[in-house]
């Protein structure tokens, strides 16, 4: 499979866009809606709920273009296959178990908060294409600690979002905290 990847700038904004609105969710759309949007949305998870896709989209656009929303899309034959959300962990407003877990590490901490592949791409070394672009990319930019929240149990391609637990441990990631359907999972780089 050849594949190219990106970094997320303001000139892929077209391929972001076209990638949630008719790649990754083709098999399940109640989730279209998110944009990748809700780890930086201010509000509650209950005005969460309320928003539409409409709203979410344009948001994400809006911080794709400023530059706020950064990961990485990866390319066949020069369309999007698949995604990789990761930032500094402070630049993010949610974060799954902030109040949990202290950033006990010196050095910068990044995080990766969403991971998602093209239905018609998963199970075939894609998310671990992304994610060691990513760790090479993050070292190269000082960062000392990646951090990530794979959830746990027998769950579909689709509700492993975060990246499953075991592609963080072939990449040498070490569980620093158990929670009853996920895991927070680091890496020094």
């Amino acid at each position: 499979m050849n594949i190219e990847i990106k970094s997320l700038n303001p000139e892929l904004i077209d391929d972001f866009l076209y990638y949630f609105d008719k790649v990754g969710f083709t098999d399940n759309p109640e989730w279209s809606r998110c944009y990748c949007y809700f780890h930086h949305f201010p509000g509650s998870t209950k005005k969460w709920m309320k928003r539409t896709g409409e709203e979410n989209r344009a948001d994400s656009a809006n911080l794709v273009l400023s530059g706020v929303i950064n990961g990485f899309l990866a390319y066949q034959d020069g369309k999007p296959i698949g995604w990789i959300n990761t930032d500094l962990k402070e630049n993010y407003l949610k974060v799954p178990f902030e109040k949990e877990i202290k950033p006990s590490k010196d050095g910068k901490i990044a995080s990766i908060v969403c991971i998602l592949i093209a239905p018609s791409h998963r199970k075939k070394g894609l998310a671990k294409q992304l994610l060691k672009k990513v760790l090479v990319e993050l070292k190269e930019n000082g960062v000392k600690w990646v951090e990530a929240y794979p959830r746990l149990g027998d769950l579909s391609d689709a509700h492993h979002y975060h990246g499953p637990l075991s592609l963080y441990q072939s990449e040498g990631f070490s569980i620093v905290k158990e929670l009853k359907n996920m895991v927070v999972v680091q890496k020094e780089l």
